[in-house]
């Protein structure tokens, strides 16, 4: 016969405090995972990510080890060899697979050497936009008042300009060349970090850390620098990826304009242009590069839109 026992209430808890103990050893709460881990995975998991990552890698190889992978001298002329179809056409050359320009050049040469001129134009003129429009939104951000109300003016004034006129006008006035090209562009496209810098930062104005750190006493600079320009980076990449693509079309149509990357540098732009006298009976004279500038501004508008994805809080996706 079994008697059944009473338990004083320390015994009962102490009984309780086993079984909480117990069940929290064998089922464990789960790890916070860090923004690292979360943006990679986002990142693996977005298509459009990684074909622009991808097609943006391989140009920027390409543009790099250039001088290891292009089969000639981009500046080499033959003009018994001019005008040869590629490859796949009836009278291409296995020497020359995407053919030769009016001069007798390689075209896959010059090509490669392109997407030099290409992604170093668009680089520079968003780093330099970057800086102009950064700076002023961040001071109109964060100061407010009559800061603001410059900024805007100045912004607004910019606004007014149209930039493919202004930069055709400069080009004529100073001359194409390809530091010419870079300071026109980098010195007209900063509008738009302009005005996203300034919302991010208001936004991030309002916040409690930068609160903390003004009763801390930290200088003005010290909070710009390190408690709001890193809050507001994931925005200013992807307005960076969009002037690096407006950057490189307009370099184009500058080029194709003679305004702009002057003969004989191998520039996108230029070699439509030189092509366009030949467009109807050798239409892959155009054909190629445009093809080429389509895949890299395809390639960085994809990066920049993963981007803005990934890095965009879980509540806003």
């Amino acid at each position: 016969m079994i008697v059944p026992t009473s338990s004083t209430p320390a015994e009962s808890g102490l009984a309780a405090s086993q079984t909480l103990a117990q069940a929290g050893t064998e089922a464990p709460l789960p790890a916070a995972r860090s923004p690292t881990a979360i943006a990679l995975r986002r990142g693996l998991s977005h298509a459009g990510f990684l074909i622009g990552a991808v097609l943006l890698g391989l140009i920027l190889v390409a543009a790099i080890a250039a001088p290891l992978i292009a089969p000639h001298d981009p500046y080499a002329q033959d003009v018994s060899r001019r005008l040869i179809p590629p490859f796949w056409q009836a009278k291409g050359s296995w020497e020359h697979l995407l053919g030769t320009d009016k001069l007798g050049r390689d075209y896959l040469s010059r090509l490669i050497y392109g997407s030099q001129i290409s992604l170093l134009i668009g680089i520079s003129a968003a780093l330099i936009s970057g800086l102009i429009g950064t700076t002023l939104g961040i001071l109109a951000g964060y100061f407010g008042g009559r800061v603001d109300a410059v900024v805007s003016y100045i912004v607004t004034t910019r606004l007014a300009l149209p930039v493919v006129l202004v930069a055709l006008a400069m080009a004529a006035l100073v001359g194409g060349s390809l530091k010419v090209v870079v300071l026109v562009l980098g010195l007209l496209l900063w509008d738009r970090f302009a005005v996203v810098t300034r919302a991010a930062t208001r936004q991030v104005r309002s916040q409690d850390f930068v609160a903390a750190a003004e009763a801390a006493g930290f200088t003005t600079a010290r909070i710009l620098l390190q408690e709001i320009l890193p809050n507001i980076l994931n925005a200013l990449i992807v307005v960076a990826t969009l002037e690096m693509a407006h950057a490189i079309l307009l370099e184009a149509a500058l080029s194709f304009l003679g305004l702009g990357v002057q003969p004989p540098l191998p520039s996108w732009g230029l070699m439509i242009a030189e092509g366009k006298p030949y467009m109807l009976f050798q239409p892959w004279v155009i054909t190629i590069p445009g093809v080429a500038l389509l895949v890299l501004v395809l390639a960085i508008n994809l990066l920049g839109d993963g981007l803005r994805d990934i890095t965009a809080p879980e509540e806003r996706r």
